[in-house]
Formats: C-alpha cells, structure tokens, sequence
C-alpha cells in the first residue's frame, strides 16, 4: 500500500509538471516612424507572440516640429489622443511586451491613452522603445509610477540610428531575460570609473560628436569587454552653449558608447 501511494504521488507530480501553464504574450506596441515597429516585430517572430499596434485616430502627421507641438500641448493639458480600441483581449495575457518611441524623456502620449483605459493590473509589463539619444530608464520609471499594480520588468531601448542592431540585441536580451533559450556569454561588471585618458576622449568625441543634441565632455570612464568590441561608460559634463542653441545643459549625464572591431564609436544611449 506504501508503495502504491508513493507511486501515486509521484504520477500526480508528473502530470502537474507537463501541465505547467506556458505564459501568453502581447507585443502592444505605438510606432510614428517605423523604428518602433521593427523592434516590436523582431520580439513577435523571436517570441511566437500575439501582436497589436496602437493607433491614434488622429495620427500624428510626421512632421518633427508638428509632432513636438502637439505632444507638449498633449502633456501639458493632459488630453492625451484618442485611439482606436484594442482589439487583444489583454486580461488574457500573462506577459505584454509594451512599446514606444521617447518623446520629451517619456513614452508618447499614446501610451498614456492606453495606461488610462487598460487595466495592466497583475501583468508583467516588458518596456521596449526607440529614440533619438535616451528615455529607457526614465520611461520605465513613468510606467512604475502609473501602474503600481503591475510588475515593470526590465526593458530595452535602441537610438534610432542604430535600428539596424536591433535583431541582435533583441535576441541577446530575450535570452538575458530568460524568454527564449539559448547560450549566452555573460557579460562583466563595468571597471571602476577613473579619469579619462586622450584616447579615451577621443573615443568619446567620436562617439558623439555627429549628434546635434548633445554638447558634452567626457570626465570619467569605465569599460568592459564585450563580443567583438569593449563598451564604455562615461561620465560627461554639458559645455555651456551658445546664446539660442536647443537643449540646455543639465548637468552630468552618463553616455554609453561601443567599439566593435572594425567599426567606429558609437554611442548606445544616454542616462540624465
């Protein structure tokens, strides 16, 4: 009989474990250019994902200056844009892969449309996003804020002149994040930060020297190695612009930049 209920057991446990729920996803995503779309479909085809894109009913135009406008008019007023009901049924889903470019430091206005009539309670939220020098960290702090029912996991971010990367660094940060298998070099912790060299500014100056937005120069550094480059992690100060030059110093501000052999410096993203 001892053994007859311990056999049992044991086929309880193996029919639970085959059993064992495999979490659904949505990738739910705002795009205005494309970049963030060709991030959300490169995480769809790695993830065998359901996919939806938001969309406005008065679609933002395209226009740089005309987006800036009626965003900040957005904001400021809290009348965020009215959008197109979402078709997915997303109390059914476990995972949303949440998605949008960065515009004033923060997720667009769309986004904030979907946060004020989708309950996310009890989701686990994935962040991903496009922009032009920054935004990841301070989105993702935005979201926390919003939707303190939710569970804001880590996110990815690529700068719009670096769309071409994203399905590597896609496929890196599914596997780090443990949504799909495979083998991974783990990466080492950043030196400590020292002062920077010449080289090391130059590298810097390389780096962002193309970007009209920021106006800065490099005081620390550290740096790691990474698959067929070194990373570096720079801690820069803004240099004082000229009398009616865009984005005003803000102070010290941390600048991701890579060295992949062959290629030229390039920065990933910038952290204020």
């Amino acid at each position: 009989m001892k053994r007859l209920l311990i056999l049992a057991a044991v086929l309880a446990l193996a029919i639970s474990c085959s059993q064992t729920k495999t979490p659904k996803v949505l990738v739910l995503y705002y795009s205005q250019t494309g970049n963030t779309k060709a991030i959300a479909e490169e995480l769809c085809n790695k993830l065998g994902a359901d996919i939806e894109e938001i969309t406005p009913v008065v679609p933002y135009d395209g226009d740089f200056q005309a987006t800036i406008e009626r965003s900040r008019k957005e904001m400021d007023g809290n009348a965020f844009p009215e959008i197109t009901p979402i078709k997915s049924k997303v109390k059914d889903y476990d995972i949303i892969f949440l998605g949008y470019p960065i515009w004033f430091g923060t997720y667009a206005p769309p986004i904030e449309t979907v946060l004020n009539s989708v309950d996310l309670s009890g989701k686990k939220i994935v962040p991903f996003c496009s922009f032009g020098s920054g935004g990841l960290d301070s989105s993702v702090k935005a979201l926390k804020e919003k939707i303190p029912g939710a569970e804001i996991l880590s996110g990815y971010g690529v700068r719009a002149a670096r769309i071409a990367s994203v399905p590597a660094e896609v496929d890196r940060f599914l596997k780090a994040g443990g949504f799909i298998e495979g083998d991974l070099a783990k990466l080492e912790d950043f030196s400590e930060p020292r002062p920077v060299t010449e080289e090391e500014s130059a590298i810097f100056d390389a780096a962002v020297g193309d970007y009209p937005m920021m106006n800065a120069k490099a005081a620390e550094v550290a740096s790691r190695p990474i698959p067929g480059g070194i990373e570096y992690l720079f801690t820069a100060n803004d240099i004082p612009r000229e009398e009616g030059m865009q984005a005003p110093p803000r102070g010290p501000i941390k600048v991701h930049v890579v060295v992949e052999d062959g290629k030229k410096p390039e920065f990933t993203q910038v952290i204020r």
